[in-house]
């Protein structure tokens, strides 16, 4: 179990240049052993450890806070180059920025300031706010209850799908009263009454530690809950673009990591068939071709991402700022995300596939390892589907028709 970061005195964090050696050293460590950390089920424990140490975690928290004073779209391409590094520890992460955008990189407490500082000394936070009692997705009151215990609360309740918790230092759990009035507490993931599960069995993302988290008379202390408020959090409209950009983003790197390996793949080849257009793969047309349109893809999958987070960015600056037209920005962001969703989801399950016809039945062998580009990418589409995406966003185009606006949109 990860102890919970020091929250001593930080190092003023220094300038990330997007193509710095120290960055491309980092992504290289993260790079090396992936395909056998996947194909072998071996959890990236050590290498949420560099990620800690190296505090990736506090990239969007002010500098005057210790961060980096990222915008999103400089973060989102790091998460793009994450993705292509390894998918797993991208996804492990999303949760860990969606926090922090969300209640720490802005704090409105001295409970809050706590917070950023053991972000911005490398802690992770993971995240329980799923469960699977309510027919519906999202928009429902949560089973997970906060009851008063003397001047303090006791949680208890059961979340699934806790993506990265088993590799961070607190845990962000989403809960209610006994009068349905929805609230959040980070705490250190080692506190009492605390169980993670690590029984994710899906057929891509295997590393991600996605298991349930049962919560069973955890002692919270006051100031560790945040009730939601209309105006911040998650009681703004929108609030959750930045975590589904988040996920659109490891996909495009998905994407990055196909082109890689197709290439790789047809320098590699050493025999092609006798009715082949060139008997050298490299000189093969064929080939050549397939794998241009795999790079096109994934270049079509980075530039639809980057330009929504260009957006979020906009819409996030308003509302830091009380912008009257923060909603609308807002939604003008949302819109973007989902629409860069369904392209890129399409282009990296293709990619996936594709890559397969750069190099015949000897790629499909278990030891290559090919096929967790396209179960990686499957998986990752299939959180809030792109159909109901792309009907949302046919309605808006229709009739005007808002999109949705609480989470899991």
């Amino acid at each position: 179990m990860n102890k919970p970061a020091s929250t001593t005195s930080f190092v003023p964090f220094p300038r990330i240049d997007l193509h710095s050696s120290e960055l491309e050293q980092l992504f290289a460590e993260i790079a090396e052993g992936e395909s056998e950390r996947e194909k072998e089920r071996i959890l990236p424990f050590g290498v949420i450890d560099r990620i800690r140490k190296a505090r990736l975690g506090a990239l969007r928290l002010p500098a005057s806070a210790g961060g980096r004073g990222c915008s999103i779209r400089e973060l989102f391409e790091i998460v793009i180059r994450l993705g292509e590094a390894d998918a797993n520890v991208a996804h492990i992460l999303r949760n860990h920025f969606s926090v922090v955008e969300l209640l720490v990189r802005r704090p409105r407490s001295d409970q809050g300031r706590q917070w950023q500082r053991a972000v911005a000394d490398g802690a992770i936070i993971g995240l329980a706010t799923t469960e699977l009692d309510s027919p519906q997705v999202g928009n429902v009151t949560p089973n997970t209850i906060i009851a008063p215990d003397g001047d303090d609360y006791l949680l208890n309740g059961t979340k699934y799908y806790s993506t990265g918790t088993l590799y961070s230092d607190y845990v962000f759990v989403r809960a209610a009263d006994a009068t349905g009035k929805l609230g959040a507490a980070i705490i250190p993931v080692g506190r009492d009454g605390i169980e993670l599960v690590d029984d994710w069995d899906g057929l891509g993302q295997r590393l991600t530690a996605t298991g349930t988290t049962h919560f069973r008379n955890v002692r919270l202390k006051r100031q560790e809950v945040v009730f939601d408020a209309p105006d911040s959090g998650y009681g703004a409209p929108y609030s959750n673009t930045f975590a589904q950009l988040f996920l659109t983003a490891v996909v495009a790197g998905i994407a990055r990591a196909t082109v890689r390996d197709a290439a790789a793949l047809v320098r590699s080849r050493k025999r092609t068939f006798y009715y082949a257009p060139s008997e050298i793969p490299t000189d093969d047309p064929v080939l050549q071709q397939t794998v241009g349109q795999i790079a096109s893809g994934a270049f079509a999958a980075e530039a639809v991402v980057l330009a929504a987070a260009e957006a979020l960015d906009l819409a996030t600056d308003a509302i830091d700022t009380g912008a009257a037209n923060a909603t609308e920005l807002a939604h003008h962001a949302a819109l973007l995300s989902a629409k860069a969703k369904i392209v890129t989801d399409d282009f990296s399950i293709r990619g996936g596939s594709l890559l397969f016809d750069v190099g015949s039945a000897s790629a499909t062998k278990k030891a290559t390892n090919f096929d967790r580009h396209w179960h990686n990418a499957r998986t990752l589409s299939s959180h809030n589907p792109t159909t109901f995406k792309a009907r949302s966003i046919g309605q808006h185009e229709i009739n005007g028709t808002p999109l949705p606006a609480k989470g899991f949109f």
